[in-house]
């Protein structure tokens, strides 16, 4: 499945940026050379996500792996450019499903392990999913158990395949299919890619990215987009060959893919899977086992300045570089990182679509500017070191115009062209035809200005799309306003995002209600979980009651104003619901942990 225009294919290669090397091929390679040296460890505590004890595997242990795994997709009819869909916690099986799906020419879809039914409907409908991989339980939560039960709902997924213990009736339990399973050698992995026709520019995943539209949108990546994008993480990272990594991102998007996967594979490192976010966890395989690199949320880095006594103890020395961004970063925390522990922090901004900037000690070396600005990038005029600041180009768009901004701190949208930004949204072409201008050029909807004492610099100035970012995941404010109107109480909702410490926004429901009715956040909740299906993270966790929501003359809600009006109030509450008849929020009236 080739979706990326030929012109582009050659440009792209002609220029070295793009070539043939397949993922599967550097993998084969990176097993062989680097045996028994580790390749990936659970969390080590797995035990309370899915029941288990925490695995580690070797580079040639996960070539078995792969090669069961490639067995179990052949056999069960699974062959190139068929689509399997993903729901699984952060866990070491995860990288043979990846690998030997980009071997077999199969396309992973990955989801969130928070997606319910309604996310997972619209992903199965978009993806033609044929088969979903799930773990038999996250937590508290029977994965599989879910899928089977909407099964009905989601035409065309012929089966559900899931990992773990107790496997529910109805699914196909994968524990016994791959003890089985003859795996197949590196030389029939070779010339399995050859015999499909198997190339670098075929489709290997589609991520889901939320924006300002009501739905995920599905982001396809082939492999020469996925590694070129690893490697502009090892060059910002600095991250040495064999280096061991800790991850606590999802591995479902960019943030986690693109480290977890095409860095490690590329540098041939050892990875420390993480999930969920756990700062106790974080801190102790930091003490069991000396990272050479690492990434977190800025929240997460300034606790740890505040709270040192929880590193006591813990070796450091090798950890000389820290990815960080999905917020601002105070330029406190990042001088304190650097005279309190040696470490450089990096400050990375991105998205699915494979927009990138990296603020990195080489380019950047003034930590203060590091925290706030961003190579301007693409730009004739301006030399940077990093290898993916020369392949693409970026132009700064006034929102209102559409005219160019060239001159300091005038605020415009920053958009993209180049070889790691994807060639459009997946079966979705009326999406596709506004995410570019008429240019070429992708619409990040992200707001920056030009910065600094020669206009070298970017600098983040908010987001033009109406989204809020919670713990690094977007959220549409639409489609949580869409799910709400369904509340039988509810007449208006808007929904927009207020300050939280750790991360970084949470969801605030504006609501005014039916006529005579008063409802609660747990209601509101209630019927985001049990009736409407929606994944966890987008529940709202404050909750504001207004008469009216305010419109401008052509009845657009007005954001800005309810963000000034209600976000400090809210953040300053501990998920608590604010009412004022005038829209004023008064005293708190309830609260949800």
């Amino acid at each position: 499945m080739i979706l990326v225009p030929r012109e582009k294919i050659d440009e792209y290669t002609r220029r070295g940026w793009w070539d043939e090397r397949m993922i599967g091929e550097i993998f084969i390679e990176q097993a062989q050379r680097l045996g028994d040296r580790l390749a990936v460890a659970d969390p080590p505590n797995r035990m309370q996500l899915t029941g288990e004890a925490p695995l580690r595997w070797s580079w040639a242990a996960l070539q078995e792996q792969v090669g069961r795994w490639l067995d179990v997709l052949h056999t069960h009819g699974l062959r190139k450019d068929d689509v399997v869909v993903v729901q699984m916690p952060n866990v070491v099986e995860l990288h043979p499903i990846y690998l030997a799906c980009a071997i077999a020419g199969v396309v992973v879809s990955p989801v969130p392990v928070q997606y319910r039914a309604h996310e997972l409907a619209h992903v199965v409908e978009v993806s033609q999913a044929r088969v979903a991989i799930a773990a038999t339980r996250v937590g508290s939560h029977r994965a599989a158990e879910h899928w089977l039960a909407h099964q009905a709902q989601l035409p065309g997924l012929r089966e559900v395949w899931t990992l773990g213990l107790d496997a529910p009736a109805g699914a196909f339990d994968l524990g016994p299919a791959l003890a089985a399973a003859s795996a197949w050698s590196p030389e029939r992995m070779r010339a399995h890619m050859a015999a499909i026709g198997l190339c670098a520019h075929d489709v290997f995943t589609i991520c889901w990215t939320s924006g300002t539209e009501a739905r995920p949108k599905g982001v396809p990546r082939n492999h020469n987009e996925w590694l070129i994008i690893g490697r502009s993480v090892i060059d910002g990272g600095q991250i040495p060959d064999g280096a061991q990594m800790v991850i606590p991102f999802p591995f479902v998007n960019m943030a986690g893919v693109s480290s977890s996967l095409m860095a490690w594979l590329v540098a041939g490192c050892g990875l420390h899977q993480h999930h969920p976010f756990d700062l106790d966890v974080f801190i102790q395989q930091l003490r069991d086992q000396p990272i050479d690199y690492s990434v977190a949320a800025p929240a997460v880095l300034n606790l740890l300045l505040k709270q040192p006594e929880k590193l006591a103890g813990v070796d450091l020395s090798r950890l000389k570089r820290v990815g960080s961004g999905g917020g601002p970063l105070s330029e406190w925390m990042v001088q304190q990182m650097a005279s309190q522990f040696g470490i450089e922090v990096v400050n990375y901004f991105g998205s699915n679509e494979g927009a990138s900037l990296v603020a990195a000690p080489m380019d950047v070396p003034d930590r203060a500017q590091r925290a706030i600005y961003f190579p301007r990038v693409g730009v004739p005029g301006y030399e940077w070191t990093l290898s993916n600041a020369r392949k693409v180009t970026t132009r700064l768009v006034d929102v209102e115009s559409g005219e160019d901004i060239h001159e300091p701190e005038r605020v415009g949208e920053l958009r993209f062209k180049g070889p790691t930004i994807f060639s459009g949204y997946y079966r979705a072409p009326e999406l596709t035809a506004r995410a570019f201008d008429d240019q070429g050029y992708y619409r990040t909807g992200d707001l920056f200005a030009i910065a600094g004492d020669r206009s070298q610099f970017y600098r983040f100035a908010g987001r033009h799309k109406d989204i809020v970012i919670r713990g690094g995941m977007n959220i549409s404010s639409e489609e949580v306003e869409n799910l709400l109107l369904g509340h039988p109480q509810v007449r208006e909702a808007a929904v927009i995002g207020v300050p939280d410490t750790v991360l970084g926004e949470k969801v605030c429901a504006v609501v005014a209600p039916q006529p005579g009715q008063a409802p609660t956040l747990e209601s509101l909740v209630h019927y985001l979980r049990h009736e409407a299906q929606a994944a966890a993270f987008k529940w709202p966790e404050h909750l504001v009651l207004v008469d009216a929501l305010p419109r401008n003359p052509v009845g657009k809600i007005l954001k800005r104003e309810l963000r000034e009006r209600f976000s400090v109030a809210a953040a300053a509450t501990t998920a608590q619901c604010v009412s004022g008849a005038s829209g004023q929020p008064t005293e708190p009236m309830e609260s949800r942990a």
